[in-house]
């Protein structure tokens, strides 16, 4: 009798232990789980790598998705990287994410993977990857989020902190990161809030972001307000006598950093019909900021202080 109750407290214990061990965030709404810290990962897109780089994670990843098939790194993000591999240079296959055994696919909806394609948590769950989806990104298949704020940012790096168990790493960051946008807002906050449009390269319908997109927040945060915040969507497509009618007085122009960049996105907003009469595009307001500015991750602080800089220049 007092051998099976000692059994039954080894149990016990264990259980419990196992339990302690157990790892669980939020994942669009859902619980995602973990027995233990992820050993191996892999990362897409350049603003989540940045997140991993940030927590300094880069003994866990095994491989990087969708950096090069689209932008121009930096060399700071060449020399953060230093020998990981990727595995796509754009979006990766099931097999492309098979073959380095991950424990976890850190991505989002259109940021890696499309609702119904073959790279899902469904489709990966069958070979034990799990997937930490991002939150901007849950919306595409959750309509009930709230609209964008800076705690898309600030929430994921937690959440990766979290997983990775780096939690000091991450609430240090996500810390600092609010002090340097409270002092942002303060500078503007008696100012005038100009019209902002946001604009993702020439286009017949311009691509641009909605009130689910952290470009909203980030314009918001710089002192500005979105044009097109009315629409009920992350990133999406809008028309031109939309936002001409709207009278942008300011441009975010998205640079992908080839040929001449945003400039050649502004002189295509000069020859425009309808677009060349706006007060931005007479007045030449605009900047250009990279694709990992204007998505989820570190560089969206510094990106905003350059937008309420050159938002607010000669009204401070």
């Amino acid at each position: 009798m007092k051998l099976k109750l000692l059994s039954a407290a080894v149990l016990s214990a264990l259980a419990g232990s196992a339990a302690a061990q157990e790892i669980t965030v939020d994942n669009c709404g859902e619980p995602l789980v973990f027995d233990t810290k992820p050993e191996r990962i892999v990362v897409h897109d350049m603003n989540m790598t940045d997140m991993a780089f940030a927590l300094g994670l880069q003994d866990s990843i095994v491989g990087l998705t969708g950096i090069t098939g689209w932008y121009k790194t930096s060399p700071d993000f060449d020399a953060q990287r230093g020998d990981i591999p990727e595995l796509a240079p754009k979006y990766p296959t099931v097999e492309n994410l098979v073959a380095v055994e991950p424990d976890m696919f850190f991505a989002g909806w259109y940021y890696g993977m499309k609702p119904g394609g073959d790279v899902t948590p469904d489709t990966l769950e069958p070979f034990d990857i799990k997937t930490m989806v991002l939150t901007e990104s849950c919306i595409h298949l959750n309509k009930d989020r709230p609209e964008a704020s800076m705690d898309l940012l600030f929430d994921d790096v937690l959440r990766l902190g979290t997983v990775m168990q780096v939690e000091d790493k991450a609430n240090a960051l996500v810390s600092g990161w609010k002090d340097q946008l409270a002092a942002i807002e303060a500078k503007t906050a008696d100012l005038e809030k100009p019209r902002v449009f946001l604009l993702d390269g020439p286009a017949d319908a311009p691509f641009t972001a909605g009130k689910y997109a952290i470009p909203d927040a980030m314009i918001a945060a710089a002192g500005g307000v979105n044009v097109t915040h009315d629409m009920d969507t992350s990133w999406g497509r809008t028309s031109w006598e939309a936002v001409a009618a709207s009278n942008p007085e300011f441009l975010v122009l998205l640079d992908y950093q080839t040929g001449n960049g945003a400039a050649d996105t502004f002189k295509f907003l000069q020859e425009h019909p309808v677009m060349s009469q706006t007060d931005a595009v007479k007045n030449e307001r605009w900047i250009g900021l990279r694709y990992e500015e204007l998505t989820p991750g570190p560089a969206n602080i510094e990106a905003i202080e350059k937008m309420a800089t050159a938002m607010h220049r000669g009204n401070s």
